[in-house]
């Protein structure tokens, strides 16, 4: 049994910097299921919003959220995060993050739904610059030690051991050696899910191949409550390209002036579709280009920065620029084709300003979790805002906090189960879960494709049960059991709400209802 004081699940942003922000007093294991590069944050294009510029002000940036967030965002968290955005922002510089500068000052770009530009970034790729300067610091420092390639099969809490209804507290959590083929509890002080979204439940996602929603799973299991898991933002621009695996064009592609056309005629159809145009928030973006793509009957929509000039393009966008050209796409010539993909969870873990979820000892932080920052829909740049500030807050509450006794975990039991007769029937599931979420519960929705998702996942769950209770533990089975979870909390969610707003439209209910009211399951 390993043992430390603060277990941290994850290594996105959230998990990286609140492991460098505790390690000064705290022994830090840091667990991620790859690389430490691997995580969503690090394919992060855009950048970090935040209030910089001297015509901007926290109020516009909080009404911007609100605006996005369609009448869900928390007020109480929108500004706790806004007012802290400068101060995450000087941290990122203190640890020596090469933002853009422009003759001295640190360049500020805009995105959809901003009325201001307050976007600092790293050319584009803010993400990858900003984790491998914290890699860097994690690697050093004595107090972290990284466990990669590593999953989290369950959290282990008081009443789970125990049996009993004692009172509930996280103990720590099962780890699972990907490359040994083991699996060791660990036993924490406190334990943090900084695990991510969820993409990999839909066939088509711009999220890296670890996005299987494996916080979120384990949150509920434990007893933790969810909420407005219906809300996934589905990015609309990723690139369509047979040779490209989920590449993303940054928001910032149309903040600077890039356009949507129709490929066969050039014709632009956003300002048909909503006044602002192609700033319009991701969500009306996403739902115009899958309308015009089936009224069409086309695969994809073309999106056009060629008329800014060779010059801009490369400076702005050399990483997009490189990738589109190794791929026989010259897009200061020509533009660039693109579909919607799903993106980014706005619903999550729910937990109060401090990153406490409903389990003691217990915190979640960044996409897992719901603070009610992003209301409906996420505005572009808001997510790594919420990852640094929530990481100084859960910090904060931890020291804070008396010391807690390690608790015994017992080791894994396998002495009932067997290797796997038939790996096919994971794969088989896998793929089957991914195509009717896409299918069902993707841009638009209807009330019988929702019942008929719901149908399909119940026999998934059956069958899995069936083989996590029979055969030895993998990866696969590990990720594809959280993953047909997290799709029955999507699903849930969505049945629950009987109107449209923000990032979910049902056709059968197509209305705003007068009254904004988040959707919350409880265990």
């Amino acid at each position: 049994m390993k043992t430390c004081d603060v277990l941290i699940i994850g290594s996105g942003l959230a998990g990286m910097s609140l492991a460098l922000r505790l390690a000064a007093s705290q022994k830090v294991l840091l667990v991620t299921k790859g690389e430490l590069l691997d995580a969503a944050s690090a394919w992060a294009q855009g950048g970090i919003a935040a209030v910089l510029a001297d015509d901007d002000t926290p109020e516009h940036h909080i009404r911007d959220t609100h605006v996005a967030g369609a009448g869900l965002c928390r007020d109480e968290t929108v500004r706790f995060v806004v007012e802290h955005g400068r101060r995450a922002v000087e941290w990122l510089i203190a640890q020596g993050v090469p933002f853009t500068q422009d003759e001295g000052q640190l360049h500020l770009t805009r995105e959809g739904g901003h009325s201001h530009r307050r976007i600092v970034h790293a050319a584009d790729a803010t993400g990858r610059a900003v984790q491998k300067t914290l890699v860097q610091q994690l690697k050093s420092h004595p107090n972290i030690e990284v466990l990669d390639h590593h999953i989290a099969l369950d959290l282990v809490s008081a009443r789970k051991l125990s049996r009993t209804d004692a009172p509930n507290r996280c103990l720590g959590a099962y780890l699972h050696d990907k490359r040994a083929q083991r699996t060791f509890p660990v036993s924490a002080r406190f334990t943090v899910l900084a695990t991510g979204g969820t993409g990999k439940v839909y066939l088509y996602t711009s999220n890296p191949d670890v996005a299987t929603g494996d916080g979120l799973a384990m949150g509920w299991r434990a007893g933790c409550r969810v909420a407005n898991m219906e809300f996934i933002q589905f990015h609309p621009t990723c690139l369509y390209h047979p040779a490209a695996k989920s590449f993303l064009i940054t928001e910032a592609v149309r903040g600077e002036g890039g356009l949507l056309r129709i490929p066969a005629t050039g014709e632009r159809f956003m300002p048909a579709h909503d006044e602002r145009a192609e700033l319009a928030p991701r969500d009306i973006v996403a739902r115009s280009i899958d309308f015009e793509m089936k009224k069409r009957g086309i695969d994809y929509v073309h999106l056009d920065i060629a008329h800014k000039g060779e010059a801009f393009v490369r400076s702005h966008f050399p990483n997009i620029h490189e990738k589109c050209h190794s791929l026989g796409i010259d897009i200061t010539r020509e533009p660039i084709p693109v579909v919607p993909a799903a993106h980014y969870t706005c619903g999550g873990l729910v937990t109060d300003l401090h990153g406490c979820t409903d389990v003691a000892g217990l915190y979640a932080i960044g996409e897992v979790s719901c603070t009610g920052l992003h209301g409906a829909n996420r505005l572009a740049s808001n997510s790594l805002l919420e990852c640094l500030v929530f990481s100084e807050a859960v910090e904060k509450h931890i020291r804070a906090q008396p010391a807690q006794a390690l608790a015994a975990i017992p080791a894994w039991d396998e002495s009932r189960v067997t290797d796997a007769d038939e790996e096919v029937v994971i794969s088989h599931n896998w793929d089957e879960l991914r195509r009717f979420m896409w299918d069902y519960v993707g841009i638009v929705r209807t009330d019988k494709r929702l019942a008929r998702a719901l149908h399909r996942i119940e026999l998934l769950k059956g069958e899995i049960h069936e083989y996590y209770a029979n055969f030895r533990v993998t990866n696969d089975l590990i990720e594809l059991r959280n993953l047909v979870q997290t799709a029955e909390l999507i699903v849930r969610c969505a049945q629950a709400r009987k109107e449209s707003r923000g990032l979910h439209y049902s056709a059968d209910h197509p209305h705003l209802a007068e009254a904004a009211v988040d959707t919350i399951l409880t265990p």
